[in-house]
């Protein structure tokens, strides 16, 4: 029994959820007023420990991947009770997202009905390439954003400031650049389920044509946003940690679009990880010193 649990347990892929975390530390890098860490540290705890391993584990279950996805080459057969723990990991979520506010735990609430829907053979938005993109990069991306800040208790007066939309709005524009790249790997695997996913119907450079737009239009609007707020610091911050994600980014797409083969599995891996430490960085050096003052 333990040894089948363990073999489930893999698949909630926890490692891979650590890579959402720029979105978290974005929406509380834009908060202007204190706020309590510890609310904050358990919002965390939650949604990266909990809530996104269970989404994980919840898609996995569906889509039964024989070949690589996103955090596991050789991922291990679906059983029932991958099912079983996906629950348990909601059911925490849950409980312990009440502790933190019920603003909070409804938003989580809401996520966790959205991710069963993308998944769920009954609903499956994945199928659907335009309706699923939009659904992913706006609860992935401005949701995100605002629910890290609900978990740390701002007010509605800092959730609707117009430039805090903005923020809000240009991390679902980096979710729309970084999304689809996470998919470009999996054509045949997507292609024999039936989902016809937005990378797919894209093809591989159609991929990188939208990565590069939306990838660069967030980065617009944040620099506009910045000198709006009066907060050049912060721009010079994001473009010098995202130094080495623009590189990367280049080098994939340039060997990429001279041989689709490099549109791997590992590609995507090393781009998801440098991208990942990468925006961390940049975005909680930016809370720290905002905080400081």
């Amino acid at each position: 029994m333990l040894p089948a649990y363990r073999r489930a347990f893999a698949l909630l892929r926890l490692p891979f959820s650590l890579f959402l975390m720029p979105v978290f530390w974005f929406g509380l890098s834009a908060l202007r007023e204190p706020f309590s860490w510890s609310r904050a540290a358990a919002a965390f705890t939650i949604l990266h420990l909990l809530v996104y391993p269970a989404s994980n584990g919840y898609n996995s279950y569906y889509d039964k991947d024989e070949g690589s996805i996103g955090g596991l080459k050789s991922p291990p057969p679906v059983t029932p009770e991958l099912l079983h723990l996906v629950w348990l990991f909601e059911t925490l979520a849950l409980l312990t997202s009440l502790l933190v506010g019920w603003p909070f735990a409804a938003m989580v609430v809401v996520y966790i009905l959205i991710s069963r829907a993308y998944s769920y053979e009954g609903i499956r938005l994945k199928k659907y390439p335009l309706l699923s993109t939009a659904v992913v990069v706006v609860f992935q991306g401005a949701f995100t954003f605002l629910m890290a800040q609900v978990g740390a208790g701002a007010t509605s007066v800092q959730l609707f400031e117009q430039t805090n939309l903005q923020l809000a709005l240009v991390s679902t524009l980096f979710l729309c650049g970084s999304y689809p790249l996470t998919q470009i790997y999996q054509h045949q695997e997507d292609a024999r389920r039936g989902d016809r996913t937005l990378s797919l119907r894209l093809g591989i450079r159609g991929t990188f044509v939208l990565a590069a737009v939306g990838l660069l239009a967030g980065a617009l609007l944040l620099g506009f946003t910045y000198w709006l707020r009066g907060e050049p610091r912060s721009l010079l911050l994001f473009l010098l940690a995202t130094g080495p994600v623009v590189a990367l980014f280049s080098r994939w797409a340039w060997v990429a679009w001279h041989d689709p083969t490099q549109a791997s599995f590992e590609w995507t891996m090393r781009m998801n990880k440098v991208s990942s430490l990468c925006l961390s960085v940049a975005f909680i050096t930016v809370l720290l010193l905002s905080q400081s003052h």
